[in-house]
């Protein structure tokens, strides 16, 4: 609750709650990791640079590897390629870690949320994002 500053005012209450599509990027059980062989069928396209950066999935081949697994869904964003942290990175850097696996399978890490929940101002941390990635405790 905040202060008046003024004789006799009562102060505005505190906005509580969460916005109801709000996904806590700091919750593990909001990620999902899978590991698909190539070509994996999956489309990804860049998030807008000026506000986010990083890659989301934007759709999946019909038939492809991705789709086959009923995992994955449009609007998760990349965030770990094996155990290489790409959130946040251009739509090359990341689709490079991609393409430069030379894994039979290659692990990606998503998260379950938007853009805004991941890299906007109640994102997660640099080095919990890390942590999570490292400890490779993502649900597969």
């Amino acid at each position: 609750m905040g202060w008046s500053t003024k004789k006799g005012e009562t102060p505005a209450p505190a906005q509580q709650g969460v916005p109801a599509n709000f996904v806590d990027s700091m919750d593990a059980t909001n990620y999902i990791s899978m590991e698909l062989e190539k070509p994996m069928g999956i489309v990804f396209e860049e998030n807008d640079e000026s506000k986010f950066g990083g890659i989301y999935v934007v759709s999946m081949s019909e038939g492809g590897n991705a789709e086959k697994t009923g995992v994955l869904q449009t609007g998760d964003q990349l965030v770990a390629v094996g155990m290489t942290n790409v959130a946040g990175q251009s739509f090359d850097d990341a689709l490079g870690a991609i393409v430069e696996s030379d894994a039979p399978k290659t692990k990606l890490v998503l998260f379950r949320g938007s853009a805004k929940d991941m890299y906007g101002p109640t994102g997660a941390s640099k080095a919990w994002l890390q942590e999570f990635i490292d400890s490779g405790s993502a649900q597969a």
